[in-house]
């Protein structure tokens, strides 16, 4: 069966089972890797994309749910805000191991997208339940202040 949707801004059709996850499907069927597995219950932010704009867990999405809606990866993320969060994540050099960067980098610019001036809790609540277990948090949330601040200047 098929599903179509618009993937990275390109209208695209996958063959594959509905009820696979998004996650999968993205990876597996559209050869886009990006997007990270990390737990497959939605609890660890590794595989956030964006649906209509919004951060959404791909590990527990069926492929069937996105059918003719916009859906955005990490390679295709071009928008002002998500400029200034890849321009701060390399500046105040975020990463350490990296492997949840693109989940963390999906949410952190789809908070910007919505709030331009988050505060300490908003950035902590956008963020909750994107786990980086080298424990890169003081700097994600300097790095999402840094982004706004850009934006706003």
């Amino acid at each position: 069966m098929s599903t179509s949707f618009v993937l990275n801004g390109k209208n695209i059709t996958l063959d594959a089972d509905p009820t696979t996850p998004l996650l999968w499907a993205i990876r597996e069927n559209a050869g886009l890797h990006g997007t990270k597995f990390g737990c497959g219950m939605a609890q660890c932010g590794a595989c956030t994309v964006h649906l209509e704009g919004e951060a959404t867990r791909s590990c527990v999405l069926p492929l069937a749910a996105v059918a003719g809606k916009r859906i955005t990866t990490i390679e295709g993320i071009e928008s002002r805000s998500a400029k200034a969060i890849q321009a701060a994540w390399v500046k105040l050099q975020v990463p350490q191991c990296g492997y949840c960067q693109s989940g963390q980098i999906m949410s952190a610019t789809a908070l910007l997208e919505h709030n331009a001036t988050p505060t300490d809790a908003d950035i902590d609540a956008a963020m909750n339940g994107n786990l980086c277990r080298c424990a890169t948090y003081v700097r994600i949330r300097a790095a999402i202040h840094e982004a706004a601040a850009t934006l706003k200047a």
